[in-house]
């Protein structure tokens, strides 16, 4: 079955109901739609809790009826009164005519309080009042207002430290969590991920798919702004591709998305060896920042302290050598992470316009590229380099800093800006190329 045929639609919208996770919430929406009772739906931003509201009003008897959906937090506080319960006309400056309020427009129906946490107190008293079946008034207004309406009321907030912290009525609190449904992050129901991805995908490009490195990635990723923060990375995805691309991998994403796939690569091939894990990363990140003890501590989350006891020892261990211009000690390429290679290769400063230059590789490591330059490289300049690797379907684009140059126009361009993806990429044919010179060394 593919990830289509595993969503149901709610009301116009797909719902992924493939997870055992969302089964589950799916399936409590559906008990408790059989009852009038107020529902309080809790869960992170944009984990679809709008969702769960529309699949109760939809297996509810009211499904014929309206749907309101009230956006507590989007009210103007001097507003939210007059929005929820309505005026009569001359109520207030500005009211020339009578409105309805949105409790009124549910009647028969059901009415969302999204994000009900934001309500002020003074609503949230009324409010607990018309819960309990009480008429209201609208403002300025002398006849009683009765909808009928069944109520849902969502919230990201933690309602019990609100109520601890006295910007919550306890009474309506406790009016609110008799029925509660949590709806979980998409962190834990990664089965939902690939789903999603290829729905919102086929939206924008309807022939196009991920790759499997894509999707892994997708599912590495904690998404901390849930469901819709997928829906938009795909978009801007999309946005960027060209009209005719039918696949899409892991480079096409988002860096920081990646990023923690990579993380967990390294850790699955080095698993049960966390020294050497720790030391490739370390090694990885001042390569990444050329040498830069302060940025590559900065991507690793550490102190420059704890990165120089490090390297200390990792020099009595194995040994560094010392930048003797700079004091900086860096890591000494070790053999596989260069390969002498003859390739094309296009360069582009960022700072001048006009056409890129056509050039050949010398070498290639994980942190940079030796060069063979038709013309003298401005030093301070950014360039963007494009070659493809052999064997490889598609070029890799990424920019550098020039590092170093040397006579008969060779020059040394440090990588600055490499996707996660690219560099795993670049990684793991850097090592087939160290394994396939150490079997051609072993057989001679």
């Amino acid at each position: 079955m593919d990830a289509a045929a595993r969503m149901q639609t709610i009301n116009g919208v797909a719902a992924v109901v493939r997870s055992q996770l969302m089964q589950r919430v799916m399936a409590v929406a559906e008990r408790v739609a059989q009852h009038d009772a107020v529902v309080l739906i809790v869960g992170e931003t944009g984990t679809g809790k709008e969702l769960v509201a529309r699949a109760i009003h939809e297996h509810s008897p009211r499904r014929d009826k309206p749907f309101v959906d009230v956006n507590c937090a989007a009210l103007p506080e001097h507003l939210v009164e007059s929005e929820l319960f309505g005026y009569e006309k001359g109520a207030f400056s500005g009211a020339d005519s009578t409105k309805q309020g949105l409790f009124e427009l549910a009647d028969q129906g059901t009415i969302l309080l999204d994000e009900i946490g934001e309500l002020d107190l003074k609503v949230q008293a009324k409010l607990l009042r018309v819960l309990d079946g009480a008429t209201f008034y609208r403002l300025g207004g002398s006849r009683k207002v009765e909808p009928r309406m069944r109520v849902l009321a969502a919230t990201n907030r933690e309602l019990q430290k609100e109520v601890e912290a006295g910007r919550f009525r306890s009474d309506l609190y406790h009016r609110l969590t008799q029925l509660q449904i949590q709806v979980p992050p998409l962190r834990d129901r990664t089965d939902d991920i690939p789903a999603l991805a290829e729905y919102f995908l086929q939206k924008h490009c309807p022939s196009a798919r991920f790759n499997d490195d894509a999707l892994e990635a997708m599912c590495q990723y904690s998404w901390p702004g849930n469901v819709r923060e997928l829906k938009n990375v795909i978009f801007k995805v999309t946005l960027n591709a060209r009209a005719d691309k039918q696949s899409f991998g892991a480079r096409d994403l988002p860096a920081s998305i990646c990023r923690t796939s990579a993380i967990a690569l390294d850790a699955t091939e080095f698993e049960g060896n966390l020294e050497e894990m720790e030391r490739r990363m370390i090694l990885q990140a001042l390569e990444r920042a050329g040498g830069n003890q302060g940025k590559a501590a900065q991507q690793l989350g550490i102190s420059t302290r704890t990165l120089r006891r490090k390297m200390e020892r990792y020099q009595n261990e194995q040994g560094l050598e010392v930048d003797g211009a700079s004091g900086n000690k860096r890591a000494k390429q070790q053999r596989y992470f260069r390969v002498t290679i003859e390739l094309p290769i296009t360069i582009r400063d960022t700072d001048e316009a006009g056409e890129p230059l056509l050039a050949k590789t010398v070498n290639v490591s994980s942190g940079g590229v030796a060069i063979k330059s038709p013309v003298d490289l401005n030093h301070g300049s950014t360039f963007e380099l494009n070659f493809t690797l052999p064997g490889s379907s598609a070029p890799m684009e990424m920019r550098a800093k020039l590092a170093w140059t040397s006579p008969g126009n060779l020059a040394g361009l440090s990588f600055t800006d490499l996707h996660p993806a690219l560099e795993r990429e670049l990684h793991d044919w850097l090592m087939a190329q160290a394994a396939a010179e150490n079997l051609e060394k072993d057989g001679k």
